[in-house]
């Protein structure tokens, strides 16, 4: 995942957040190996927000599909949730939020993490930097009912 790009992906995550009126976001971008390519926070972020972000990307590509996808098929299995959050030293928040990218080719080069608002309303902040930066993203789109959650 190069710089530039995890640029492009928190940049566009802001603006997503921003013109749907969403909470301050921040947004960890890591690389395939779950290294932290970029970090970064609005103003106004909770002091929690950078490690349920990395959280959340960590997550997806310990698991190989998105954070919402690992809470819809774990939510009765909260002991191997537990497992995974241990086994993962707390790097494993199974909400929406974290989102892999993807290259032309459908190989994962990374994932995003956001953390703010309701989780849904992060997935869709997430989906949408990966989209502006030109890479698909798994899930493909957010949720349908992203507008609504945490209300």
């Amino acid at each position: 995942m190069p710089l530039a790009t995890a640029e492009k992906i928190a940049d566009a995550a802001f603006k997503a957040g921003a013109d749907a009126k969403l909470l301050p976001l921040t947004v960890a971008v890591l690389d395939t190996g779950g290294n932290i390519v970029l970090l970064k926070r609005q103003d106004g972020s909770g002091n929690l927000r950078a490690d349920i972000a990395i959280g959340k990307a960590a997550g997806a590509l310990g698991m190989g599909i998105s954070t919402r996808t690992i809470r819809d098929r774990l939510k009765d299995r909260p002991a191997f949730q537990s497992a995974l959050a241990a086994a993962s030293d707390g790097r494993f928040i199974p909400v929406p939020g974290g989102v892999l990218a993807l290259n032309a080719d459908n190989e994962v080069i990374g994932a995003v993490g956001v953390s703010g608002d309701a989780s849904d309303k992060d997935e869709y902040a997430a989906i949408m930097g990966v989209h502006a930066a030109g890479l698909a993203s798994h899930p493909e789109q957010p949720a349908d009912n992203w507008r609504d959650a945490g209300l």
